[in-house]
Parts: C-alpha cells; sequence; structure tokens
C-alpha cells in the first residue's frame, strides 16, 4: 500500500512531488515519527535510501522510509511501539507500516549483506558508527552510504538505480576518485569506473 493515492493528473502529481522535494509529505511525517519512538528508547538507528541521498544533496523521491538497525534494536522497538502507531505488515516480518500515513518503513540489519544478501566482504554497519547528523535525523555518512550502495548494485543485477545514485553523488558533492579510499576494497574499482563516468557532461548520453 503506498503512502500516497493513485495520481489522476499532472497537477495533482506535481503537488505530491513538491509536497516530498520541501519535506512535508507523509514520508518525512513517518521518518519523523520512527526517528523519535527510536530516540525515546535509546535505540540506534540511521536513515538510509532516498531520503539519506536528500541529506546528501541528491534528490530522489521515494514511498519508503529506509532505516539502519540492529537486530535487538528492532526487537526492542516491536515490543514498545507496535500497536501505538506502527503495525507489522505482516506478522513476524521486519518491516512495519505507520498507521497515521500508511507509509511502509523497511530495516536494514546490521550484520546482513546488500544487494543479493549472500555473504560479501562489506555488510550493513552498526548504526553508532556508521551515522552523522541529519536535519532532522541521523543518516547514513556517505562512505557508507556509497559503499552499501555499490556493493548492492554490483551483485543484484535489479538495482541499478544504485549505480545512478552513486554517479549523482559524486557530481553532486564533487567527489575526488581518492574517495575511494574511504570504502572497502571490495567496492573500490567499481566507484573508479563510476568516477570517471560522473566526470563527463550529463548531456554526453
Amino acid at each position: 500500500m503506498s503512502a500516497y493515492p493513485p495520481v489522476r493528473s499532472f497537477d495533482e502529481a506535481a503537488r505530491l512531488a513538491g509536497e516530498y522535494f520541501m519535506g512535508k509529505s507523509p514520508i518525512h511525517e513517518a521518518a519523523e515519527a520512527i526517528a523519535r519512538a527510536l530516540a525515546e528508547e535509546g535505540i540506534d538507528f540511521a536513515v538510509a535510501g532516498a531520503l539519506a541521498l536528500n541529506e546528501h544533496g541528491v534528490l530522489r523521491a521515494t514511498e519508503d522510509v529506509d532505516l539502519l538497525i540492529t537486530r535487538e534494536g528492532l526487537a526492542r522497538f516491536k515490543e514498545k511501539w507496535l500497536g501505538r502507531g506502527f503495525v507489522e505488515i505482516r506478522p513476524g516480518g521486519k518491516p512495519v507500516r505507520h498507521t497515521a500515513t500508511k507509509v511502509r518503513i523497511d530495516f536494514l540489519i546490521s550484520g546482513d549483506f546488500p544487494g543479493d544478501g549472500k555473504p560479501k566482504p562489506v555488510a550493513f554497519p552498526l548504526p553508532a558508527g556508521a551515522s552523522e547528523a541529519g536535519g532532522r535525523y541521523p543518516v547514513l555518512s556517505l562512505p557508507n552510504l556509497i559503499e552499501l550502495k555499490l556493493a548492492a548494485a554490483m551483485t543484484a543485477p535489479d538495482r541499478p538505480r544504485d549505480y545512478d545514485d552513486v554517479i549523482r553523488l559524486i557530481r553532486a558533492r564533487n567527489l575526488p576518485d581518492e574517495f575511494q579510499q574511504r570504502l572497502s576494497e571490495y567496492v573500490r574499482a567499481e566507484y573508479a569506473r563510476l568516477w570517471n563516468i560522473a566526470q563527463k557532461p550529463e548531456d554526453e548520453y
């Protein structure tokens, strides 16, 4: 179930997009609500996905909220907050829904692996050491965000958008080729490849 009803006109689509990019959408409301709940319980977390991209200078819309959290933190959150503004999407599953906005919240679990889910040198880190302050909530730091997106795209062919996100981050933040030294060796060659692509003017392709 989407946070938004089906769009019926261009004007409606423009209005919804405007809400999102002004930070006043149901997505932002849900993110702020779960951030308050987690902070109240003292649970470490970091916002990931498109909302983290937005904080790092790349605007991309989304229909859900992605959060990095530990398995223990997720269990504590569910014990305290299910039925208090949040419900499970399926019994025993990871995702929840914010009842006021109907926005889906997905959890990335520390120690699990991005992309195809199979073991690899890059895993979802502990949020306490992988986050930085955002405008409204802690978000994945730029090196962690890029590293995870590269590891996901490299092992999951159905995630080409992650490559595009990295190219856009390189451009938006004017990142140097040497930024790869802050990343796992596993993804450095792929970062270098995308960095070269990002140096071309966008109107060349």
